[in-house]
């Protein structure tokens, strides 16, 4: 890829990036709160990983405007390294996310507290809307930027925990087994590591 057009590219995905931000971030404060008021350890987690959504947009943002400077004779390579930091980054973010909400699971078999179903159900359901939202949004861009790209998958592994929120939502509304919550926990965990693994991975062989 050619200087001309990854800068191209990047800055194409800056304005997507942009409302991506604004998307997860107000989204992020409405889980936090339903997931304290309805008692999920699953919408938790998954509003923890909308954290790293807003940590790796902001990051991936702050790199496509370094990356956009010119290269200098000791900068050869202008600042496009960023970018691939921010890669970096985002995929230790996510794996340490992925290793709390584990934990946090386990600990929640001893102790079930009360799990509001309903409330947790809508709460996720307007997450889920979000999240396609801000995939539909971050597509193209994650196939010509490896910094979008990660991005792109920490909006991916959210869709999916989205989606696994619902299930345990509906599930617990209708057999009331706490335990479905903090499985499901564990399962976005599990969900999240081998694709975190794959983008550090990427990054470091190109660092």
């Amino acid at each position: 890829m050619t200087s001309e057009h990854r800068h191209s590219a990047a800055g194409a995905g800056a304005g997507r990036l942009k409302i991506v931000l604004l998307l997860t971030g107000g989204y992020m404060l409405v889980e936090v709160v339903g997931g304290i008021l309805t008692g999920s350890l699953a919408l938790i987690a998954d509003a923890g990983h909308m954290l790293t959504d807003v940590a790796g947009v902001s990051m991936a943002l702050l790199a496509i405007r370094f990356g956009a400077r010119p290269a200098s004779d000791v900068k050869s390579f202008g600042y496009y390294r960023l970018e691939i930091l921010a890669a970096l980054a985002n995929a230790v973010l996510l794996f340490g996310v992925a290793l709390y909400v584990l934990i946090e699971a386990v600990g929640r078999f001893g102790d079930q507290p009360e799990v509001l179903a309903t409330p947790m159900l809508v709460v996720a359901s307007l997450g889920l809307v979000a999240n396609l939202v801000a995939f539909a949004l971050l597509r193209q861009g994650s196939k010509e930027s490896l910094n979008v790209e990660g991005a792109y998958l920490e909006v991916l592994s959210d869709t999916v925990g989205s989606v696994g929120v619902i299930i345990a939502a509906i599930v617990i509304g209708v057999t009331d087994w706490g335990w479905v919550d903090p499985a499901v926990g564990i399962a976005i965990g599990l969900w999240i590591l081998p694709r975190t693994w794959r983008l550090g991975s990427r990054a470091v062989r190109i660092l």
